[in-house]
Parts: C-alpha cells; sequence; structure tokens
C-alpha cells in the first residue's frame, strides 16, 4: 500500500481532498481511504498501485500544495540526513563570509552553479575558500551571528524525530564552525563539515582534505543505516543541491527542500512550498505531537 499526503502552505479544503482522490482514482492507482491529519492543513490518502503515476497526478495539482507520496510502511522515518545551507538554515555561509570581504556576488555566482550541478564540487569549494585568504578569523563569529538563520521549521523536524526515538545527522558540504552550533541549536545527533584552515588569527584560503563532498553524504548516509539497524524506508534524506543528489536517491524518503531543478526532478519527494514541518506531515505526524522549542 502507498499513501499521499497533501501540505497545504495556506489552506487545504475537503473539496481538494476529493478532488485529489479523484485523480487518484483517474490514474489507475486505486484510492480506498482519507484522512486528516490537521483539518484544512495536512490530510492522507491510501491507495494500492501506481506511485509514479500518483505522483505525476497530483504534484503541481493543487495551488500551494505539497505532495509527497511514499509507502505506507514505515512512514515515521528513524534516520534523517540533512543538508545544512539553505535547507536547515536560510543562507549559504561562504556566500555570507565573502559579503564581509566585498566579494558576495562573484562567490555566490561560483555556489549557485555548484548547486545547480554545472561545477565539481570539490573545485569550486577550493576556489571560492581561497578568495577569502587573509580574512580576520572573528568574522566568522561574526558571521554566525548576524546572517545565520535557523530555517522554519528545522527545530520542529529534528526535535521531533529524536523524541520519537530517531536520529538526526547534519551533513554539510560547509564549514565545520557554523555546522557545530548549528546542529546543536536544532537538535541534531552530530554534525559533519569541512574545515576551514586558520593560521594566526587568518583564513589561510584553504579548507582541510578530504572535503566533505557529496559522497561524504551518501556514506553517512549507509554507514548510519547500517549501525542503526535500518532499512532504507526508515531513513529520510533532504538537501537543496546538487551535491546532496546521491543520499536524496538512496534513502527511503529523499526530499528536495526548495531546491535546485536538478534535484527537484531526481528527488522522490519534494517541498516547493511548506517550511520544514511538510516533512512532519510527511510522517503523519500532527501538531499537536510535535516538540517546539
Amino acid at each position: 500500500m502507498f499513501i499521499a499526503t497533501l501540505i497545504a502552505s495556506d489552506r487545504l479544503g475537503a473539496g481538494d481532498l476529493s478532488d485529489a482522490g479523484d485523480r487518484l482514482a483517474a490514474a489507475g492507482c486505486s484510492p480506498s481511504r482519507s484522512a486528516w491529519i490537521d483539518a484544512e492543513k495536512a490530510a492522507d490518502i491510501v491507495f494500492a498501485m501506481a506511485p509514479n503515476a500518483a505522483r505525476a497526478t497530483l504534484e503541481g495539482a493543487f495551488l500551494g500544495v505539497d505532495v509527497v507520496v511514499q509507502r505506507l510502511a514505515e512512514r515515521e522515518k528513524r534516520l534523517i540526513v540533512a543538508d545544512m545551507d539553505s535547507t536547515m538554515i536560510t543562507v549559504e555561509c561562504i556566500d555570507e563570509l565573502a559579503d564581509y570581504a566585498g566579494i558576495k556576488a562573484e562567490v555566490s555566482a561560483v555556489t549557485e552553479a555548484a548547486m545547480r550541478g554545472e561545477l565539481d564540487f570539490a573545485g569550486a569549494l577550493d576556489a571560492r575558500v581561497a578568495l577569502l585568504k587573509g580574512m580576520d578569523e572573528g568574522v566568522i563569529e561574526r558571521c554566525l551571528a548576524e546572517r545565520v538563520r535557523i530555517m522554519p521549521g528545522a527545530e520542529a523536524l529534528v526535535k521531533t524525530v529524536r523524541a520519537r526515538g530517531g536520529h538526526a545527522v547534519l551533513v554539510s558540504g560547509g564549514f565545520t564552525r557554523f555546522a557545530e552550533p548549528v546542529a546543536a541549536r536544532i537538535g541534531f545527533d552530530r554534525a559533519i563539515a569541512n574545515e576551514l584552515l586558520v593560521e594566526d588569527g587568518k583564513l589561510t584560503g584553504t579548507v582541510a582534505k578530504p572535503l566533505v563532498d557529496a559522497d561524504t553524504k551518501l556514506r553517512t548516509l549507509e554507514v548510519m543505516t547500517a549501525t542503526l539497524n535500518l532499512s532504507p524506508d526508515q531513513v529520510m534524506a533532504v538537501g537543496d543541491g546538487a551535491n546532496d543528489l546521491p543520499m536524496i536517491r538512496a534513502a527511503g524518503l529523499g526530499v528536495a527542500y526548495h531546491a535546485k531543478p536538478i534535484v527537484a526532478a531526481a528527488a522522490g519527494a519534494r517541498v516547493d512550498h511548506g517550511d520544514l514541518t511538510t516533512l512532519l506531515y510527511a510522517q503523519g505526524i500532527a501538531r499537536r505531537d510535535w516538540v517546539l522549542g
């Protein structure tokens, strides 16, 4: 059996739910029952077959509504592996650091191209970090305080999953000086990221090797899945950039979160409208059961 979850950024009406059921029936999915998770906000429709057809017929059919289609069994995840920049936080940290050096436009263009999959991640990261050579180390803490903001819904998502016995790992192609405090605030079990090298209080323009890249993200997901004795269906991966694709493809529920087109096209689910609490509804968890703060 499969389940389609409709999650509204504003309001989901009973007519929308009925329409969705009709669409699934017309697509040959054999819907059987529907139920609200939270009235006018999120609802489930259980169906018997053709999940790809279900996704195709429902995605984009309702204004401001995200749709997650998955197997009904193991819909509540026991492990989340997440990207940081533009996923668990609202900014790209390297772009914000570059802004303090007056080169944000130049660095942001490279970041955007890398996240779209148009540039080699390692080469693009090394090139951008090299531009920060000589920056005072104190700018990192200033940037963390002034620019880094937690993505809406991130704390509720991670803390709720962990409160229910799950685990969460932050794996970032960004930097430990940001990832570690961000992970602690949101509630992750651990953080893995790149180390910016510093000498005499200045950035050297280099990053410790080996880099945390797409392969690292995938290996982390695979190792954690095995360590916790989980099946892929019990794992969620969420990210927005091309370097997140391997882990997104490997997870039972791979989520493109407000993502670049290459990621949105390849992911098993996409969140285009809502915040990260969308992924609590995708697991069938009603608001009354969220851990807030």
